[in-house]
């Protein structure tokens, strides 16, 4: 089965998308190494043709299966992050080690699917997936690109719980490689430490975080959705990878996420967003989708996360093939 149950081949798909069944070091709620599985299960009551970006699924996108070895490598290391919270010192070497081949092996696939020349696409499992990727992606561009992350929490902690690739980290672990993005934009940041705060401002300008309260704040105070767009949009560069944490929406949206927070964007707010960033000449280059998930109980038939996440990552693919149309 193809995603959004669309058939086509991978020479002629013109995105690639890896699916990561991967949820070691997740620290609250369970489930999202089962998020592509949902994700593809629910992808075929996606109708095709779209009111703003009409048939760019005809560019074709192209699903890679699941990687069995994958999951039971993320069962091993969630089991061993358990561990190592209790005070394993060991565990937490083998969970580390562990999580650094789930990174390499998303490098690698990354580069494979460049090297194809087409988009490639993460999709996790929890945030600590794409690492990976954008290492890839910043090499292909020599580092010309910035991020646009769309999320609950910062994820900018310094190795959390010991976890050198733990999902609270990411993007700390992006900012401080030498393969750094020109910029990090964050939308709809509404739980983070003070720590995080401080390393934001810390980071002289290379990181732009609209947090959620304000967002609000501004449409209180009148601003429109549009001129708030705007305003992010023009803090990225041309070209743009886009990190989606599924819970960075309302939590009505995923209620069986990792770590839900109440606030976030909507989806209409969503889908104007990666409007705006197409129509004002933004190249997405690349973009992953994370935490979409069964909950902790495991239930495959938890679909309403499923269908929302999948209708996210048509929004995505279509605004890429979209944005990709500009000269």
């Amino acid at each position: 089965m193809n995603i959004f149950d669309y058939d086509v081949s991978r020479e002629d798909a013109k995105i690639i998308m890896i699916p990561v069944p991967w949820e070691a070091t997740t620290s609250y709620g369970a489930g999202t190494a089962y998020g592509p599985e949902l994700i593809l299960k629910a992808s075929a009551q996606q109708d095709l043709f779209d009111l703003d970006f009409k048939n760019n699924y005809q560019a074709g996108y192209y699903w890679q299966e699941i990687p069995k070895d994958l999951l039971e490598k993320s069962h091993k290391a969630r089991a061993l992050a358990q561990k190592a919270r209790d005070g394993d010192k060991q565990a937490l070497d083998e969970c580390n080690a562990l999580c650094a081949e789930m990174v390499e092996h998303v490098y690698t696939q990354t580069k494979q699917i460049l090297k194809e020349n087409k988009i490639p696409v993460v999709v996790g499992g929890d945030h600590s997936t794409p690492q990976g990727a954008i290492r890839a992606i910043s090499e292909s561009v020599s580092g010309d690109f910035g991020i646009l992350h769309i999320d609950a929490h910062a994820d900018l902690r310094n190795a959390y719980e010991g976890f050198t690739y733990s999902h609270a980290s990411i993007f700390y672990n992006v900012m401080e490689a030498s393969w750094a993005p020109k910029k990090l934009v964050q939308v709809a940041i509404r739980d983070f430490c003070e720590e995080e705060f401080d390393y934001i401002g810390s980071k002289e300008g290379k990181i732009k975080t609209f947090f959620d309260p304000n967002l609000k704040a501004s449409s209180y105070q009148g601003k429109g959705w549009d001129k708030v767009c705007e305003d992010i949009v023009s803090e990225l560069p041309q070209n743009v990878y886009v990190s989606v944490d599924i819970d960075g929406l309302d939590p009505a949206l995923c209620p069986n996420t990792g770590t839900p927070v109440a606030g976030g964007l909507d989806i209409s707010q969503f889908k104007f967003l990666l409007k705006t960033l197409a129509s004002k000449g933004k190249k997405i280059i690349g973009f992953d989708l994370n935490e979409v998930s069964t909950g902790s109980d495991y239930d495959m038939s938890n679909e309403w996360d499923g269908n929302c996440g999948m209708r996210i990552l048509f929004q995505l693919c279509g605004w890429c093939i979209e944005s990709q149309k500009q000269k």
